[in-house]
């Protein structure tokens, strides 16, 4: 805080005080005759609360705070809870601008958004991290960025449009918005990165080290991380991180005795809570350290699902009681993250509040944002104008169209042994298959009587023009092929299909599009969508047509390439995360994470 906002807060302060002690003013709202749900002591109970301009004013008996101009509101039968936090998300996974995001996640009760741009930091450096923390200063929520402090992530796995390491931490750390480093990737696979690329260690740690002398955050990324290296990954952190990659109960059990903070990961294909709140179910560990986050969430969820509210009303389902459930979504994340002014219902906190109807369910019948009534039954009350990116964000295409044959997998013989990356639903694991192709002059083909589908990932920088290639089971397409510019993290292009063909249509409008989706059938392109900024998100739509748009894509998908997979966009969008077992597709060629190599397709 400078000193400017200091002397501001001072002021408003003071006005709370003489409010309270009674001079001749009074509220500006009061909710009466709630059921207070208090996240410092775990109780509910009845209690009115008081506000005075964004600040909460006292939480108790407010009757003598009511004058004739206050907002006198009844909410009798129904629950007072924080404003909720989502803590870990990335608005490029929505294809959404903040402002489009905000829209869709305000009227479910979410006030507060901590994301981490490493997406858009993969494709255009510290311009695209800057351009989005620019755009914070012009939404209503409390919204924070936590930014990369590696691209790539396996730098000798994939290729980024920009490669960030310590270098860029003192210009980012000291921008607006920015409160710390994002998930440390770069450090996921330790056994390896330690054996293959220390000097990434030694980079981690200057940037983690100058963040902390900051004060600030860092985020950590441990997937199936035990002992040894575990240890070694919370150190580089600097001692004090998250995970959200946790996708076991042993895991869970682990990296809480070991000081971490759980990050539960429940997004739109990606579940992880209902096995990471056993630690605490079943085992009773104190759950303070418990956050729910949901890591990646699509439009048409947020719209018709909600956001942090239906990832509460799960856990409660698994036997959490809600009280201890909204703590993971309030005061856990507040204090992980150091934001003093949210996540609890007390004097002299930011009136960010969510009034529930019905508790069970999580159903948010209000929303008070700075305490301003923002939305009511589900309905935005407040205008947020559409935000348009820079054009320098809106360039990061930067290849030629390709051939057919450029995404040929030639082998020998009649037949070969394949390898196949396995699609495992809502997950970013994936299994691993050898199976049996026919090859057809000196090309391997798909086998859709197998399910297995022909992957590549296409370099799109123009930094080495490089495309993996290699088979997919999981999808079950019957026909065509679809393409993307959002590829977890480096974001090239990947396509999956059931023909070459197909896959050079759908590649090629992608590249045409300066980024996009684009589906493909029997030569032609059947449907497609425009994502300029960085070639993820779009600010041309607002985000209930981005909703309308993607249901729209993925229906053809589902319908007529015949997918079988739920979210198909999301889930081919995490077939190249070089950081997340078992095999995955870059430019490069398929991966093998736990070994830290590059495959070929074709087994020798």
């Amino acid at each position: 805080m400078n000193s400017t906002s200091s002397f501001k807060q001072a002021i408003e302060y003071r006005q709370l005080v003489d409010v309270l002690m009674g001079s001749k003013e009074y509220a500006d709202m009061v909710l009466i005759n709630g059921n207070v749900i208090n996240v410092l002591t775990r109780e509910i109970y009845k209690a009115d609360i008081a506000i005075r301009g964004k600040y909460i004013l006292v939480v108790g008996d407010c009757k003598d705070l009511i004058g004739p101009k206050t907002l006198a509101i009844d909410v009798e039968g129904k629950y007072i809870s924080p404003g909720f936090i989502d803590s870990h998300m990335h608005f490029e996974s929505s294809m959404l601008t903040i402002t489009e995001f905000s829209r869709l996640s305000i009227p479910s009760g979410t006030t507060t958004l901590v994301a981490d741009p490493h997406e858009i930091g993969n494709a255009l450096g510290s311009l695209g991290m800057k351009a989005m923390a620019d755009e914070i200063d012009t939404v209503p929520n409390n919204v924070y960025l936590v930014v990369p402090a590696l691209t790539p992530d396996s730098p000798d796995l994939e290729t980024a449009g920009y490669d960030i390491s310590s270098k860029d931490m003192g210009d980012l750390l000291n921008y607006k918005n920015i409160i710390g480093i994002g998930e440390l990737q770069g450090f996921s696979n330790a056994k390896h990165v330690y054996r293959n690329t220390p000097e990434v260690i030694t980079d981690l740690i200057a940037s983690t080290t100058y963040a902390r002398s900051k004060n600030m955050v860092v985020d950590g990324n441990a997937p199936e991380l035990f002992g040894n290296e575990l240890a070694a990954h919370i150190i580089t952190t600097g001692g004090k991180c998250s995970c959200h990659e946790t996708t076991t109960k042993a895991e869970a059990i682990e990296k809480l005795r070991q000081g971490v903070y759980l990050f539960m990961r429940e997004g739109s294909t990606q579940k992880n809570m209902s096995e990471c709140i056993r630690a605490v179910t079943e085992e009773g560990m104190d759950s303070r350290r418990c956050i729910l986050a949901t890591d990646d969430m699509v439009a048409d969820d947020l719209e018709n699902l909600g956001h942090m509210n239906e990832i509460v009303r799960r856990t409660i389902k698994q036997g959490v009681s809600p009280a201890e459930a909204i703590q993971m979504v309030t005061i856990n994340p507040a204090t992980y993250f150091g934001l003093d002014n949210v996540g609890v219902l007390s004097p002299g906190k930011q009136a960010d509040i969510a009034i529930i109807s019905d508790l069970e369910e999580m159903r948010v019948e209000g929303v008070i944002l700075k305490g301003e009534l923002v939305a009511s039954r589900g309905e935005l009350l407040i205008d947020l104008p559409k935000y348009t990116y820079p054009d320098e964000v809106k360039c990061s295409v930067k290849i030629e169209q390709i051939d057919e044959k450029d995404l040929e997998i030639a082998a020998s013989g009649s037949s070969v042994k394949a390898r196949a990356i396995g699609v495992i639903p809502d997950q970013n694991l994936t299994d691993k298959f050898e199976e049996m192709v026919r090859v057809q002059q000196g090309v391997a083909q798909p086998d859709l009587s197998n399910d297995m589908l022909l992957i590549a990932c296409v370099e799109r920088y123009g930094r080495g023009n490089k495309i993996g290639k290699a088979f997919v089971k999981g999808f079950g397409l019957s026909d065509g092929a679809f393409a993307e510019s959002v590829a977890h993290d480096t974001h090239n292009i990947i396509v999956t299909g059931t023909n070459y063909r197909d896959m050079q249509v759908a590649v090629n409008k992608v590249i045409e599009m300066g980024g996009g989706i684009a589906v493909a059938k029997r030569g032609r392109v059947i449907s497609e969508m425009r994502l300029p900024v960085g070639g993820l998100i779009t600010d041309e739509l607002d985000g209930h047509e981005v909703s309308r748009k993607i249901a729209e894509v993925e229906n053809i998908i589902t319908r007529d390439l015949g997918c079988i997979i739920h979210s198909p966009l999301m889930h081919l969008s995490f077939l190249s995360l070089s950081t997340s077992p078992t095999w995955k597709i870059t430019d490069k060629g398929l991966i093998d994470v736990n070994n830290f190599k590059i495959l070929p397709p074709i087994v020798e």
